[in-house]
């Protein structure tokens, strides 16, 4: 497990009901956090394709559908799945420390 003084709380793990992703914010950027299962995911909030907030989308299965244009990407992966996304989402790796969804901020994948 990363360092905890490398982690960034983003919010309650509980507060995270399946199909209804949260937005967070920190150090200047903004997460969107599902929740799949038992398994927590975060991605960034902003659509790569124009100015969806997926943390307002639709969440259906392991996908989340963009409200602005209707494209979707895999959740836990961040690879676009439905046009006319074609660029993939960053996505950070969770942990949940004292109840709390947690990430490297400093990590994410592209």
């Amino acid at each position: 497990m990363p360092d905890r003084l490398q982690l960034t709380a983003l919010c309650a793990a509980d507060d995270v009901a399946p199909d209804a992703p949260i937005r967070a914010e920190a150090h200047g950027m903004t997460f969107a956090v599902f929740r799949i299962g038992s398994q927590h995911y975060v991605t960034q909030d902003a659509c790569t394709h124009g100015p969806g907030s997926l943390a307002e989308g639709y969440v259906e299965g392991e996908e989340i559908e963009c409200p602005f244009h209707q494209g979707r990407f895999h959740i836990p992966t961040g690879q676009p799945t439905a046009p006319p996304c074609t660029i993939p989402l960053r996505t950070w790796d969770t942990h949940i420390i004292d109840g709390k969804v947690c990430i490297n901020a400093a990590q994410g994948t592209e």
